[in-house]
């Protein structure tokens, strides 16, 4: 991603850390990143394409933590026990990571439509993000399928079984955001939710 447009998107996220984003202007996320208000508007087209673009390098970042967990463990159970922990965690310091994984959006945040929007940019990063975003349905399914993909690596895995577990620990993750767990935290909690060992063997 080009530096400018990535300062950018910098500069709206801290914005939107400070203020509602109907009181963002971009006159302002344009002097913060250092560059014109025209470049800003070359780049993202207008607010809306902005907004667009900030929730998809938002939910890609998130996306990449996932994949992240997965590798960093060889034990299945453990891969999944960090997933579950950085869904939780992005979930509860990323209010667009939050809103996209759970569907709710204050009014603090932008006011996008999930379905594309026309994009007549030049920027295939911006074509991108004027695409359809995915709905928490959609990321749910995503994490899912990508923990199975990195499971069941061995011959004899059910793979409908794991993609059952899988999806469980991302809704269970999701749930600890609203109401975090007491003692033992997500890990216990994931831990005692998975079936045996073996099933989940890789």
């Amino acid at each position: 991603m080009p530096a400018a447009r990535e300062s950018l998107l910098d500069a709206a996220y801290t914005a939107l850390a400070r203020r509602a984003w109907s009181a963002v202007r971009m006159v302002d996320v344009a002097a913060v990143a250092g560059v014109s208000r025209q470049t800003l508007y070359n780049e993202f087209g207008s607010k809306e394409g902005l907004a667009r673009a900030l929730v998809r390098r938002e939910t890609d970042a998130y996306l990449a933590g996932v994949e992240r967990a997965l590798g960093a463990h060889a034990d299945a159970r453990q891969r999944l026990v960090a997933t579950a922990e950085w869904t939780a965690s992005a979930a509860r310091g990323n209010v667009l990571v939050r809103a996209m994984l759970t569907g709710c959006w204050s009014e603090r945040l932008p006011a996008l439509t999930l379905s594309a929007v026309p994009s007549s940019s030049a920027v295939p990063a911006q074509r991108r993000a004027d695409g359809p975003l995915p709905s928490p349905a959609d990321l749910v399914a995503l994490v899912r399928d990508k923990a199975v993909a990195s499971l069941a690596t061995s011959r004899g895995v059910d793979t409908a079984d794991l993609a059952r577990s899988c999806e469980l620990v991302v809704r269970l993750s999701l749930s600890c955001v609203s109401a975090p767990p007491g003692e033992g935290g997500l890990s216990d909690l994931v831990r005692a939710a998975l079936p045996p060992v073996r099933r989940l063997s890789v």
